[in-house]
């Protein structure tokens, strides 16, 4: 009887030492699980980015892209704007990840009994429309920067001529496209992850703190994500590389259409092996990282 009550005492004096994080603290490690991903990334989103805007590097594929940017501008090019992207990753990333478990709350995952497929998709989304918005300023420049052949701009005169030609407005543009893509990315995104990891641990017995389980179900989600997200990434590309002084699409659907009707409704999908190749190590490393910090913050597993 006392041995039981010196259990249940030690239990409970454990649960009350383990401090949660705040909301602050789960933004402030997704941030830092996105910045470390994107570093070691970013040259397959530079080689992606130059596939969508341009035909020429389309027939190129990825390993001809490559190849001619290396070629051309040297190895250093692979990371153009990667300064852009890691301010882009700690406002963009930070919240769409860290926001995800408070949306999930948010939406009524109390249980595992209200918690459905459809309530992960809508909570992600959720979390990736609030973190687009953050970081649509960054992700235009970053866009810019990767795009731009020869001597690498700098992000400072980058914005001071998208500044100066189109306004705060240039920050936001293609705004309205980031958002869907975001919203369908982050929902694809943290849906089939969440569900993944409940169907490995049931095939496997592991749990979901293993490193195998957050692996095979990052890979699948990333894989799920290209499927969902390509038309929305080139739409977002075109739209966010228009030259500063002219204007090519007059928004989203526009850009879609035009982009249908002059070059068929696959190129909407152009670049899908650079992107799924982008996607697949991101979204691994990515949430690896996110639930090994949480871990030592004393969270659960997602």
């Amino acid at each position: 009887m006392s041995l039981n009550f010196t259990q249940r005492q030690q239990n409970v004096l454990a649960t009350a030492s383990v401090v949660q994080p705040s909301l602050l603290q789960q933004v402030g490690m997704a941030g830092a699980a996105a910045v470390i991903t994107v570093t070691f990334i970013h040259p397959i989103d530079v080689v992606k980015t130059r596939i969508q805007i341009s035909s020429e590097y389309g027939a190129l594929g990825m390993a001809g892209t490559t190849k001619k940017i290396m070629g051309a501008e040297g190895v250093a090019a692979l990371w153009k704007g990667v300064n852009a992207a890691w301010l882009r990753e700690s406002s963009y990333t930070s919240l769409r990840l860290g926001l995800y478990e408070p949306c999930k709350v948010a939406f009524g995952c109390t249980s595992p009994e209200t918690t459905t497929f459809l309530k992960k998709f809508l909570a992600g989304s959720a979390a990736g429309a609030l973190g687009s918005i953050a970081g649509n300023p960054f992700d235009v420049l970053k866009t810019k920067m990767m795009a731009s052949e020869g001597a690498a701009a700098s992000m400072t005169g980058t914005a001071r001529e998208l500044m100066a030609k189109q306004g705060i407005a240039g920050f936001y543009r293609g705004i309205d496209s980031n958002i869907a893509r975001a919203m369908v990315l982050n929902g694809t995104k943290m849906a089939c992850y969440d569900q993944a990891k409940g169907v490995v641990v049931s095939t496997t017995g592991l749990p979901k703190s293993s490193l195998i389980v957050q692996f095979l179900s990052a890979a699948s989600a990333g894989f799920f994500m290209t499927c969902t997200v390509s038309p929305f990434d080139m739409i977002r590309t075109r739209l966010m590389n228009q030259p500063a002084d002219a204007k090519i699409y007059n928004n989203a659907a526009d850009c879609f259409l035009k982009i249908v009707k002059n070059e068929g409704p696959l190129t909407l999908w152009r670049g899908f092996i650079p992107i799924w190749s982008r996607f697949a190590p991101t979204t691994t490393i990515q949430l690896v990282i996110f639930e090994q910090l949480r871990g030592l913050m004393g969270m659960k597993a997602l």
